[in-house]
């Protein structure tokens, strides 16, 4: 019998110390450490954050607090002298009064309710059933429902549930070869953080320059702030949202011409990156902007311009566009612009500077010419008109091309006939200037590559720029309306189809 009870004690004590030796003890980092924080093109961060922390021999568990609540947790990487990682958890579940309740369903809180007349409170204990849009309870074996209403009810709670957070939370499990202080790099994906570039221009038409100053917007959904943090903003068409299309019918494109200069910014891969040079906060929930890019005197012109999408007919005259041309070359802005809007403005007769439109850019390399469309004229109009389409030649047939189609082991032989057609298109572009004085539009027929790669053009009234070969995409004229005139732009556009 003592035998048995001391084989029994000694059982015990094995499980109490195996069960010692499974509890982990629990190391705090705090808060955060020393903050980077990259924000990528579109809502994605890459936040790299390190901490002081006291280990001790073996594992422990390693809590962070204050990390982003829209961290990626397959993303984490923890690292720090002599330790590796054994399991890590994110702990999103934060504490709410709502959070609060569906976690006591099953178990028991204390209602304490007042009189309103008397003030006397009294306290019953209540079991929680459900938190499906509404408390329902069960005091004492009657069924209540927890009104939200003016009546004073208070809800009491035994303790906080173990895995509700103040703050969102990331634990690693770590076994350390040696006791002692180290700091710890983490270093994670989040969602959430974005940034853009706008920039704001004011054109003199007297000096012919445009001043530009341009501003990082930042914008923080992440759930989390983070202090006094280091900035790095990379521009990329490869990582998180891209915007940006072709130009609508009538608008022309703003990058006019692809530089080939190098930029300013820092290389990183095949990507630009912009260090701002002094530490910030990221507020929760905030928008901040910071001042990134200011260029005076830039060389600048104002001009028009117009464009087709394809072949066809206006039914009426539209204003063309009002354009502002410049360089981000050497002698220009000097740099490489991030995709953003643009708003301008321009000094009125008073000198007073009023705001005419905003156009937007998209990543647009040193050295690019630009083309910043603010809208539509008043007294410049352009309309299209397609006179008439008609054939060139009698139908023409040829045998194109040769199919072989194999049959229970028989080659079959057959020849498809191919129909080509050959038409010439007869356009006239009727441009008018209400102003008094003459005017330069940049037309652009477009859409040119929708006849096969085989457009000609025979005959134009207006000779095209030297750069327009006629074949492909697009076709480009110059076309200089009068003073309180008139001009039509005739070409006839020879395509198979």
């Amino acid at each position: 019998m003592a035998d048995g009870a001391r084989v029994g004690g000694l059982l015990l004590a094995g499980l109490l110390c195996a069960g010692g030796a499974a509890a982990q003890p629990t190391v705090g980092t705090g808060g955060q450490g020393d903050v980077a924080v990259t924000i990528y093109t579109g809502e994605l961060a890459l936040i790299t954050d390190t901490r002081p922390a006291m280990l001790a021999a073996g594992e422990s568990r390693v809590e962070f607090p204050d990390v982003s609540s829209r961290i990626r947790p397959e993303t984490v990487s923890l690292t720090g002298a002599g330790i590796e990682i054994v399991e890590q958890n994110f702990d999103f579940d934060l504490l709410s009064p709502t959070a609060m309740m569906q976690k006591a369903v099953g178990q028991e809180i204390t209602l304490v309710r007042t009189n309103p007349a008397t003030g006397a409170e009294t306290r019953e204990r209540a079991k929680v059933l459900a938190v499906n849009g509404g408390v329902v309870l069960d005091v004492a074996g009657r069924i209540e429902i927890l009104r939200d209403d003016s009546l004073p009810v208070r809800v009491i709670f035994d303790g906080i549930p173990a895995n509700l957070r103040a703050r969102p939370t990331l634990s690693v499990t770590v076994d350390a070869k040696a006791a002692g202080p180290r700091p710890l790099t983490l270093r994670y994906l989040s969602e959430g953080l974005s940034w853009r570039a706008d920039y704001v221009a004011l054109y003199d038409e007297a000096a012919k320059a445009i001043d530009l100053q341009g501003w990082v917007t930042l914008n923080n959904n992440s759930g989390t702030g983070f202090a006094n943090a280091k900035l790095l903003l990379v521009v990329s068409d490869q990582i998180g949202v891209r915007r940006g299309s072709r130009a609508r019918d009538g608008e022309p494109a703003p990058l006019t011409s692809a530089g080939t200069e190098s930029a300013k910014a820092e290389e990183l891969a095949d990507m630009r990156a912009y260090p701002l040079p002094d530490r910030t906060t990221i507020a929760s929930a905030q928008q901040k902007q910071i001042a990134f890019l200011d260029a005076a005197a830039v060389p600048a012109t104002r001009g028009y311009a117009a464009s087709l999408d394809r072949l066809r007919t206006w039914e009426q005259a539209e204003g063309v566009l009002s354009t502002y041309r410049f360089s981000t070359g050497k002698g220009g802005v000097g740099d490489a612009m991030p995709a953003g809007s643009v708003r301008l403005y321009v000094k009125d007769a008073r000198g007073a500077a009023q705001f005419v439109g905003e156009s937007r850019i998209g990543h647009t390399p040193a050295g690019s010419a630009l083309s910043l469309a603010t809208g539509r004229t008043f007294d410049v109009k352009f309309q299209p008109v397609l006179e008439k389409r008609e054939k060139l030649t009698e139908e023409q047939w040829s045998r194109s091309s040769t199919t072989r189609v194999r049959k229970n082991g028989v080659v079959t032989v057959t020849e498809t006939d191919v129909k080509r057609h050959f038409w010439r298109t007869h356009m006239r572009y009727i441009f008018t200037n209400a102003r008094s004085q003459p005017v330069t539009v940049e037309f652009t027929q477009a859409g040119l590559d929708g006849y096969t790669n085989d457009t000609r053009v025979p005959s134009e009234s207006i000779a095209a720029d030297a750069d327009s070969t006629g074949l492909g995409y697009s076709r480009t004229w110059q076309v200089t309306v009068p003073a309180n005139g008139r001009i039509e732009l005739t070409v006839q556009f020879d395509t198979l189809n």
